[in-house]
């Protein structure tokens, strides 16, 4: 697989890029394209961005919902893949970015800054990509099917967790970290259903709640101290790096 790949994670507001190297064994950040807010100037934006690179194939980030469904923001993607395709006349596959945009999310976290960081920000976007681009390739190194292939074959990730809010609505969450600090217990959870609403708020989320209860009958308690709450959070931090390093080392 020596052939010129690109992929992009593509968002309302940035498009993250990212492409393989010359010999096909690996995925590399590139830049962010910020768009300009007209469909077609975009699209064209973006098709030349491919054949800048020399491209022969590009691979696309597809937004599904925590349960492999579709929602408002994978259709808006596939419009914006379909007018790709056609304007750069490449072939296009797909690959599931749900757990590749997790993925950039914890490198994030676990550089210890907080992911509100505008510069931070610019830098998730292509890290995304890199991740699209290394699932997919790593897939076909395999000699795994693509998306086009498999449909939506999907297990549930043993991360995600469904709670239930004041109003009785259900919303799944990815479970980042149970961890202990000051001898009580919290829990960092972030928000995985509403794939529009995290564009739209163009902020990657991180809730912590405080962990209280005994076993078999413990509940989530919002921390109301917004100063506490910072000291939490840089806990988690530094524990979440901590917890990555370990993982890499491993």
């Amino acid at each position: 697989m020596n052939k010129q790949i690109i992929a992009f994670d593509i968002g309302d507001k940035r498009i993250g890029v990212a492409h393989s190297d010359p010999f096909g064994e690996y995925a590399v950040p590139s830049d962010t394209y910020f768009r300009k807010g007209v469909f077609r100037e975009d699209v064209k934006a973006v098709a030349n961005l491919a054949k800048e690179w020399g491209a022969e194939l590009i691979v696309c980030g597809l937004p599904l919902n925590a349960d492999g469904t579709e929602s408002v923001q994978t259709e808006k993607t596939r419009k914006f893949i379909a007018a790709l395709q056609e304007e750069s006349e490449l072939p296009v596959e797909l690959e599931d970015e749900r757990y590749t945009t997790r993925a950039a999310r914890g490198d994030l976290i676990a550089m210890g800054i907080s992911t509100k960081n505008d510069k931070r920000k610019k830098n998730v976007d292509s890290l995304a990509a890199t991740y699209i681009l290394e699932s997919y390739m790593s897939k076909i190194k395999k000699g795994e099917t693509s998306m086009k292939e498999e449909a939506n074959n999907y297990e549930e990730d043993e991360n995600v967790v469904e709670l239930i809010d004041e109003e009785g609505n259900t919303v799944s969450y990815e479970h980042l970290m149970t961890f202990e600090y000051k001898k009580e217990w919290y829990v960092a959870l972030a928000p995985l259903a509403d794939e529009e609403a995290a564009e739209e708020s163009d902020e990657e989320e991180v809730y912590i709640y405080h962990l209280v209860g005994e076993e078999d009958n413990e509940s989530l308690e919002a921390i109301e101290d917004e100063a506490f709450l910072d000291e939490v959070f840089d806990e988690f931090c530094k524990q979440y790096d901590d917890f990555a390093e370990d993982e890499e080392d491993e």
